[in-house]
């Protein structure tokens, strides 16, 4: 029964463990459990925003993040981790 508990969450590292080093550091930063936008994870990871965009196109691919319109302004998407 623990190892169903578990393997979610392998699953997710195991996806994570093939992508590259900045994928890995926005997957961290949005483990807070706060959505952030684009610039939000540039300014908390100090990535330039065109390898944070590379980074989450990546993350998306895998479907470990997901992405909706920001409450605060519609215009912009919010990511948080798919897990």
């Amino acid at each position: 029964m623990s190892t169903t508990a578990t393997k979610p969450a392998g699953d997710f590292r195991e996806r994570l463990r093939e992508l590259p080093p900045s994928a890995k550091l926005i997957a961290k930063v949005l483990e807070t459990d706060e959505p952030l936008t684009q610039g939000e994870l540039a300014d908390e990871s100090l990535l330039p925003d065109r390898t944070v965009r590379y980074a989450l196109t990546r993350l998306e691919e895998q479907d470990l993040i997901v992405s909706r319109h920001s409450f605060r302004d519609a215009r912009k998407q919010v990511y948080l981790l798919n897990n």
